[in-house]
C-alpha cells in the first residue's frame, strides 16, 4: 500500500490541474474577490467575538462557496461533499486537506442572512462598479428577456390554490407550520409555449404549449459586451412587460432596447420616450390582419440583435443548471441573483482572455 500523500504529491497533481485548464483557477486569479468584503460584512453584521464561541468563516470565502454552487449547480450537502473530495474546489477556495469544511447547515445559514439583508443586488452592483474601472462599459444599447427558473412542483387542492392567490394562508396549513414551511406559496403556474416539429415535414413547426412551475429571471445586457446590467425575480405567471423599467440601465452609454412583442405597450413605450431609450422592441401582428412585409423584415432584423441574450439563458440553465431548490420568493431572488452574478464572473473571464476591453 501507498503511504499518506506529501506535499510535492499534492503540489504535483495542482500542476497537473492547471496544465488541464482548470477554469477555476482563471477564475480566482481575475476576480477581484476582494470587492466584496464590505457588502458581505455589512449585510452579515458580525458580532467582534467578545461571547465567545466558534469563529465564523471568512465571509469571502463563504461567498465563493456559493459561486460554486451556482457554477455547477450543487445542493448544500452536495457544495459540502465537493469540496471536500475535490482538490480544484479546494484550490480555489485556498483550503489545505487538514483545514475544516463548511457544512451544509453553515452554507445555507450564511445564503439566509444574505438574503434576509436583500445583499444580493449591492454584491451585484459593486462587480459592475468593477467592470466599468476595467473599461468595460455598458454600451451599444441593451437587450431584455426573461426565462422561466423550475421550482418544486406544489401539490395543492383548488381551495388551496385559490387561498394562495388571494395572498392568504389556506386554512388546513394554519396549524401545521411544518408542512407550511414546506409550501412555496410565492412561486406560480404558467404556460410556456416551445416549437415543435410535426410529423409531416412539409407542415410549419407550431406552438406547444408546456406547463411550468417556479419562478422568472428578468435580465437586460448590454448588446457590446454582453454582460448582465439589470435583473429582477418574480413568479413564473409574472407579465415580463412590467418588469421592463426595473432591469434597464441608465448608464448604458446606447440608448435603444431590444426585446420581444411582450414588451410592446404603450405605457413602455411612453416610458421609455420619457426616460431617453430608443425603442427597438418587436411589433406585434394586427388583429385580424396579416403582418405587413415592412414589419416582418423589421422583426427579423430585431431578432439577430435580440439572439444574443439566449446565450445568457443556455449557459445559465445549461452548463450551470439553474434551478431552485428553496421555497419562497426572498430566497429564489439569491439563488437567481447569484447566477447571474456567476455568470458575468464567467464572461469577464472570456473577455479577459480574448481581448482588451473596448
Amino acid at each position: 500500500m501507498r503511504g499518506q500523500p506529501g506535499f510535492w504529491d499534492i503540489d504535483e497533481r495542482y500542476g497537473r490541474l492547471s496544465e488541464a485548464g482548470d477554469p477555476l483557477e482563471k477564475l480566482n486569479a481575475i476576480v477581484p474577490w476582494e470587492v466584496f468584503r464590505k457588502p458581505l460584512s455589512k449585510a452579515l453584521k458580525r458580532s467582534d467575538g467578545a461571547k465567545g464561541g466558534r469563529p465564523p468563516y471568512d465571509p469571502v470565502f463563504m461567498f465563493k462557496v456559493l459561486v460554486l454552487q451556482a457554477l455547477y449547480n450543487l445542493s448544500d450537502d452536495q457544495a459540502e461533499f465537493q469540496i471536500q473530495d475535490r482538490l480544484s474546489f479546494m484550490r480555489f477556495l485556498g483550503l489545505g486537506l487538514a483545514d475544516k469544511v463548511p457544512d451544509a447547515k453553515t452554507i445555507l445559514l450564511f445564503r439566509e442572512h444574505l438574503a434576509e439583508a436583500g445583499a444580493i443586488k449591492n454584491l451585484f452592483a459593486r462587480f459592475d462598479k468593477h467592470l466599468a474601472k476595467a473599461g468595460y462599459l455598458a454600451m451599444g444599447g441593451q437587450i431584455v428577456d426573461a426565462t422561466i427558473v423550475a421550482a418544486p412542483k406544489q401539490r395543492n387542492t383548488e381551495e388551496e390554490k385559490a387561498a394562495i392567490k388571494a395572498g392568504e394562508v389556506p386554512e388546513a396549513w394554519k396549524d401545521k407550520p411544518a408542512k407550511l414551511r414546506q409550501k412555496d406559496r410565492d412561486a406560480r403556474w404558467t404556460v410556456k409555449f416551445s416549437k415543435a416539429k410535426p410529423a409531416d415535414d412539409g407542415q410549419k413547426r407550431v406552438d406547444i404549449a408546456v406547463p411550468a412551475f417556479g419562478y422568472k429571471n428578468h435580465i437586460a445586457i448590454d448588446r457590446r459586451h454582453g454582460f448582465i446590467r439589470g435583473w429582477s425575480t418574480t413568479n413564473a405567471a409574472a407579465y415580463d412587460g412590467a418588469q421592463l423599467p426595473n432591469v434597464l440601465d441608465k448608464n448604458n452609454t446606447g440608448s435603444t432596447v431590444w426585446a420581444d412583442t411582450a414588451y410592446r405597450s404603450k405605457k413602455n413605450e411612453e416610458w421609455l420616450r420619457e426616460n431617453g431609450f430608443n425603442s427597438d422592441i418587436h411589433r406585434k401582428k394586427p388583429k385580424g390582419k396579416p403582418m405587413s412585409e415592412r414589419t416582418s423584415k423589421a422583426n427579423a432584423r430585431r431578432s439577430t440583435i435580440r439572439s444574443g441574450v439566449e446565450h445568457v439563458f443556455a449557459c445559465e440553465k445549461g452548463p450551470m443548471g439553474l434551478v431552485i431548490r428553496t421555497i419562497g420568493i426572498v430566497r429564489a431572488e439569491i439563488k437567481i441573483g447569484m447566477a447571474n452574478l456567476t455568470y458575468n464572473f464567467r464572461r469577464f473571464v472570456w473577455h479577459k482572455g480574448r481581448t482588451a476591453p473596448a
